[in-house]
C-alpha cells in the first residue's frame, strides 16, 4: 500500500511540475531559510549552523499553504502527527515522531504553553495565521534546551515584528457543498481576521483580533472560535528592550464523539485561555546579555457530557500557571555560555480533579565552543526539582562538522521528561479513572544525520533511536472496565527522515510566464516496539496509534506576475488506522494591497480518521479576500 500511494504521490507532484512549468511570478523576496535565527532562550544559532534536526516553516511557506489554523499548517511538516477532531483547528492533538500529544512542548515566542490539566488544550492559542512569522520544529528529546515536557520535541511559534505601520484584514467563507451527516443543511464556515501594526522609532506594536465559526460537518460539531492578541517591543536606551505579549482565546464546540464515543453524542466543550508575558533584555556588559521573563497562563475548561438533558454535572476546570525565568548568554574567547534559572507553579481547581498544586524549579547550563575549524560542540544539562517527584537531571550533547562547502554532519544525544497531567493523576468519571501513583515518563535519544544548506536548497537525512521508559497510557483489562492510566510500557522507536526544499526564481528582466517555483518533499519512517510491563493491560488507548510512514510534498508556482498556485499532498500510515492520502490546493491572485484566494481541501474526497472514531470531512472549498494597507 505504501508503494502504491508513494507512486501516486510522486506522479501527482511530477505532473504538477510539468503543467505549471508552462504557466507561473517572482517568488516573494523573503529572508533565506538558512539565515533564519532559531529562537532558543539562551544559545541562538542560524538554521544553517544548527546541530539538531530542526525544520523551519518560513513566512513564505505559511502564506502559500492552504491552511486556516496552526494545527492544519503543522500537518504538512514531516514527523509531526496532527490528530484533529474537526476542521479549522477546532480541537487537535500534536505529537512528534510517534510520541503522544502531551510529550511535545509548544511555545509561543519562547513562552511555554504546557497545560497541567490535559494536553488536549495545548493548541488553544490566541494567534491567527496572519500573526505568524515562522515556526521552528525541533525533533528529539529537548529538556536540556526547554526543560520538562519536551520529551519528543518542541514547536516554537514565532510571531511577526512589524516593520511598517499599517492595517490588514482577511475574510473568508467555505463549504463542502454537501449535506451534513445527521444534521441537515450543508456544511458552512466563515472567518474574519483584523490586525494593525504600529512601527515607531523606539517601539513596535502588533494587535490582532480573529473569529471563525462553522455549523459543523456532522451532528453537534458546530464551533465558534474567537482570538485577541497583542505584542509590543519597546527599546529602552541603546541596548535594552522590553517585550510584552498578551492574548485571549474563546473556543466553544460541539464534541460529538470527541472523547467518549458513542455515548457523548450531545457533548459540548468551552475552553477559554488567557496568556501574558513580560521580558526585559539588557546588556550587562558587551559580552553578557541577561533576559528575565515572567509569564502567566489561565485556562478555563467546561465540558458537558450531555448539553440537552444535563444528566451529568459539568466537568469544570480552572488552571493557573505562573513561570519566572532568568536567561543569560555570556560570550568569551573560549566559547559561549548559556545559563538559566526557572521556577514554575501550577494550580488547578476542578470539579473532577479537586484542588491541586505543584511547583518545579530548574537550572539550565549550556556551553557552545569550536575546538577547531569547522567543528562545533554544544553541551549542557537541565537540573530540576519537582515538588511531587524530587530531583532530576537531563544532560544533552550536540556536535556538528562541516565536511565540505555547505555539507554538514551532525549528531546529538538528548534526554527528556514528561510529567503526568492532573487528568492522568486524579480524574474520576463514568468511563475513566486517574491514577495518583504514576511516575514521570523519561526518554533517551540519539540521532545522526547530514545536512545541506544554501540560498536555494536545503536537505536533511537523519536516523534516530529513542527509548521512553515508564510510558503512560490509559489501559484496561476488559472492554467493560474503566480506562485507567498506568506506567504501561517501555517504548523503543527508531526512525528515518529524508527531506528537501528547493526554490527557483526567474532572473530579473527575463521573459516568460513562469516566474518561480518552490518544491518541498519529506519522508519519515518510524518503527516503534512496545515492551509492556503490566500483564493485565489488554486494551491500550494511545500506544498503538503511532505513525509508521509519512510522506509530504508541496509545490508552489508563481506565474503571470500575479498568480500563485500551491499543490500540497500528504500520505499518512498509522499502526491501527487505515492509511490515506490527502491532496490540497490553493490559488491566489496577488496585487500590492490585496489578495484573492481559493483553497481546496481534500480535493479527491479521501475518507479518513485522525483521532478516536471521528470521520474527517471530505472535500471543502474556501474563498477568501485579504486587504493590506
Amino acid at each position: 500500500m505504501l508503494f502504491k500511494n508513494s507512486v501516486y504521490f510522486m506522479a501527482l507532484m511530477g505532473s504538477s511540475i510539468t503543467l505549471n512549468a508552462q504557466t507561473a511570478q517572482p517568488m516573494a523576496d523573503t529572508t533565506k531559510l538558512n539565515e533564519v535565527m532559531v529562537q532558543e532562550n539562551r544559545l541562538q544559532l542560524p538554521f544553517s549552523k544548527q546541530n539538531r534536526n530542526i525544520w523551519i516553516i518560513d513566512s513564505e511557506k505559511i502564506k502559500s499553504l492552504p491552511a486556516r489554523s496552526v494545527s492544519e499548517l503543522l500537518s504538512y511538516v514531516t514527523g509531526i502527527d496532527v490528530r484533529q477532531r474537526g476542521p479549522g483547528g477546532t480541537q487537535a492533538d500534536i505529537s512528534i515522531d510517534g510520541g503522544t500529544f502531551d510529550e511535545t512542548l509548544v511555545l509561543l515566542n519562547g513562552v511555554k504553553i504546557t497545560d497541567p490539566q490535559t494536553g488536549h488544550n495545548m493548541m488553544n492559542l490566541p494567534i491567527t495565521m496572519d500573526d505568524i512569522d515562522h515556526i521552528e520544529v525541533l525533533r528529539g528529546s529537548a529538556s536540556r534546551v526547554y526543560g520538562i515536557n519536551a520529551l519528543t520535541g518542541a514547536i516554537n511559534i514565532v510571531t511577526r515584528s512589524p516593520q511598517k505601520t499599517g492595517i490588514s484584514a482577511n475574510v473568508f467563507a467555505g463549504s463542502s457543498f454537501k449535506h451534513r451527516d445527521g444534521a441537515g443543511g450543508i456544511y458552512l464556515n466563515n472567518g474574519q481576521h483584523l490586525s494593525g501594526s504600529l512601527a515607531l522609532d523606539q517601539s513596535s506594536h502588533l494587535f490582532s483580533i480573529g473569529r471563525e465559526s462553522g455549523n459543523g460537518y456532522r451532528y453537534n460539531t458546530a464551533f465558534n472560535n474567537q482570538k485577541l492578541y497583542y505584542q509590543g517591543k519597546i527599546k529602552l536606551g541603546k541596548e535594552d528592550q522590553l517585550d510584552v505579549m498578551a492574548g485571549y482565546t474563546y473556543n466553544k464546540f460541539g464534541a460529538n464523539g470527541f472523547y467518549a464515543a458513542p455515548n457523548d453524542k450531545e457533548s459540548e466543550e468551552t475552553v477559554k485561555t488567557a496568556i501574558a508575558s513580560l521580558a526585559y533584555t539588557t546588556k550587562i556588559t558587551e559580552h553578557w546579555t541577561m533576559v528575565p521573563r515572567i509569564s502567566y497562563r489561565n485556562n478555563v475548561d467546561n465540558y458537558l457530557f450531555n448539553k440537552v438533558t444535563l444528566a451529568y454535572p459539568p466537568n469544570h476546570h480552572v488552571s493557573n500557571v505562573l513561570d519566572a525565568e532568568l536567561n543569560n548568554t555570556i560570550q568569551t574567547e573560549f566559547g559561549t555560555f548559556g545559563l538559566g534559572l526557572e521556577t514554575r507553579t501550577e494550580y488547578i481547581k476542578s470539579s473532577s480533579l479537586g484542588k491541586r498544586n505543584r511547583s518545579n524549579s530548574g537550572f539550565f547550563g549550556e556551553y557552545k565552543f569550536e575546538p577547531f575549524d569547522r567543528l562545533s560542540v554544544n553541551v549542557g544539562a537541565y537540573t530540576n526539582y519537582n515538588s511531587d517527584y524530587g530531583w532530576q537531571a537531563f544532560p544533552g550533547l550536540d556536535i556538528g562538522y562541516n565536511i565540505y562547502g555547505n555539507w554538514r554532519l551532525y549528531g546529538n544525544l538528548g534526554t527528556g521528561q514528561r510529567l503526568p497531567t492532573y487528568t492522568d493523576l486524579y480524574y474520576k468519571g463514568p468511563s475513566n479513572e486517574g491514577n495518583d501513583q504514576l511516575h514521570p515518563e523519561k526518554s533517551k535519544y540519539a540521532e545522526a544525520g547530514i545536512k545541506f544548506n544554501n540560498a536555494r536548497f536545503s536537505a536533511n537525512a537523519s536516523y534516530f533511536t529513542r527509548r521512553i521508559s515508564d510510558f503512560i497510557d490509559w489501559t484496561k483489562e476488559n472492554i467493560t472496565d474503566r480506562y485507567q492510566p498506568q506506567n504501561y510500557a517501555q517504548v523503543n522507536t527508531t526512525g528515518l527522515t529524508l527531506s528537501g526544499d528547493y526554490r527557483w526564481t526567474a532572473p530579473s528582466g527575463s521573459i516568460g510566464i513562469l516566474n518561480g517555483f518552490r518544491l518541498g518533499a519529506a519522508y519519515t519512517y518510524l518503527d516503534p516496539t512496545i515492551k509492556t510491563t503490566i500483564s493485565t493491560a489488554n486494551i491500550s488507548r494511545y500506544a498503538l496509534r503511532s505513525l509508521k510512514n509519512q510522506l509530504n510534498g508541496t509545490l508552489t508556482t508563481s506565474f503571470c506576475k500575479v498568480m500563485d498556485l500551491t499543490i500540497a499532498a500528504r500520505y499518512q500510515d498509522r499502526i491501527t488506522y487505515k492509511d490515506y492520502t490527502v491532496i490540497d490546493a490553493k490559488l491566489a491572485y496577488k496585487q500590492p494591497h490585496y489578495n484573492l484566494y481559493l483553497d481546496a481541501g481534500n480535493l479527491f474526497n479521501a475518507q479518513f480518521i485522525e483521532a478516536e472514531a471521528i470521520p474527517m470531512p471530505g472535500s471543502w472549498y474556501t474563498l477568501g479576500f485579504k486587504l493590506n494597507y
